[in-house]
């Protein structure tokens, strides 16, 4: 059984919960979510294995995931990048925000995201039963394809898209 890290307003620890509750009853938890680039500035993207839980199949950052209870979030953003793309290097740390959102299931993703950074130049060695597909894409593209197509990005890696700002992507 999965635990996530329950959080108040201003990211402290309250608590934890199973995973699966947590996005049942919507209760505020840490998340982590991992922006890759290549040397040219183009931006990892993996597509969601259909059998995830929530948003299968849709579009979204290099990595997305929740620190175990007791884990640093910059550990959790190594372990799952290793995890899911199969990439070991540590990203660097950039900003944090809360969201809340009704996904599909009738689940609620409530969570306290820490945004992590990083850059890599080879071939992500996936894992199928997280990962169905990656490319690395440029970031005006990107930002062209979620204005005509936002169904097909997860809802959290939209919110990103947006905040992003030449600040946070400079490696």
């Amino acid at each position: 059984m999965e635990m996530v890290i329950l959080v108040d307003q201003n990211d402290n620890p309250i608590g934890t919960m199973e995973k699966m509750e947590a996005h049942r009853k919507g209760e505020l938890h840490r998340a982590i979510s991992v922006m890759i680039y290549n040397s040219k500035g183009e931006m990892l993207l993996q597509k969601r294995a259909s059998s995830k839980y929530h948003s299968g199949g849709l579009w979204t950052n290099a990595c997305c995931s929740h620190p175990l209870p007791g884990e640093k979030t910059e550990d959790a953003a190594r372990r799952r990048l290793r995890e899911e793309m199969g990439i070991d290097l540590q990203p660097r740390f950039a900003y944090k925000f809360i969201y809340r959102t009704d996904l599909d299931q009738n689940l609620i993703e409530h969570e306290y995201d820490h945004v992590f950074v990083g850059t890599f130049n080879g071939t992500p060695d996936i894992n199928s039963s997280e990962v169905e597909d990656w490319k690395f894409v440029s970031t005006e593209w990107l930002k062209k394809d979620i204005r005509h197509n936002p169904d097909h990005y997860t809802y959290w890696f939209r919110l990103i898209i947006d905040q992003l700002t030449n600040k946070t992507i400079d490696s």
